[in-house]
């Protein structure tokens, strides 16, 4: 009798136990951790760079932006979902995919000092095509959609930061534009060497294939050409 009372007492310790961690668990995830003022630098100076802030603005970035990381190969948002918030990278790499059948087919990339979202999803509020996954463990600065637009209508002036931000974004988008309507796949590579040189050698190949719409094998045979053509020069 005793034992059984026992038995049952640590079942259902275990049980409560296990109840707990997993809303702690929860409750952690579902918490968003405001920055430090030195974690918001990265983003403030990104910002500055544009179009002044201004002491106003920067306070009220510090209330509404959130922190968030994401380790290598998780998914920071997944198709069929909503992209309810705005990125800034401060440490890592993002990409973006699209599902045909069992085929990943990655859109873009995105690095340190660079905003990324589900663009679409993000400004029309409406569940994504697009999965975006962290190529590398990534450290991420975030803004909801309602507190982006609240800052909008709060500070005017940083209607030109945002401005600045998605002209830069439409040139990304014109150059990603190029290396898929080529059909060649060295000048693909060339044009990928010249807009994303700083990361070719932090991707994998599968990844960069994809993106520019050439098998792994061609890939291969492409970047042999390449780097012994800069042998013999």
């Amino acid at each position: 009798m005793c034992v059984l009372l026992l038995s049952y007492c640590f079942t259902s310790l275990s049980g409560f136990l296990l109840a707990v961690f997993t809303y702690y668990i929860f409750d952690q995830m579902n918490t968003k951790k405001h920055p430090a003022k030195e974690e918001l630098i990265p983003l403030l100076q990104m910002l500055n760079n544009f179009h002044p802030v201004g002491k106003g603005i920067e306070l009220h970035l510090l209330k509404n932006v959130y922190c968030r990381n994401i380790p290598k190969g998780r998914h920071l948002l997944r198709s069929g979902e909503v992209c309810h918030s705005i990125y800034f990278i401060k440490k890592g790499l993002l990409r973006g995919f699209i599902k045909e059948e069992h085929k990943e087919i990655t859109t873009w990339f995105a690095s340190e000092n660079e905003m990324a979202a589900a663009i679409n999803s993000f400004i029309k509020q409406v569940a994504t095509r697009e999965n975006i996954q962290a190529v590398e463990n990534t450290e991420l600065l975030a803004i909801s959609f309602d507190d982006l637009n609240k800052t909008y209508l709060k500070y005017p002036s940083f209607n030109i930061v945002g401005r600045k931000i998605a002209e830069l974004h439409y040139t990304y988008s014109e150059n990603r534009a190029y290396i898929t309507r080529l059909h060649d796949a060295e000048k693909k590579y060339a044009l990928f060497l010249e807009f994303y040189a700083h990361l070719a050698n932090r991707i994998q190949l599968t990844y960069i294939a994809s993106f520019l719409g050439i098998t792994i094998e061609t890939l291969s045979r492409v970047r042999s050409k390449t780097s012994a053509r800069k042998r013999s020069t």
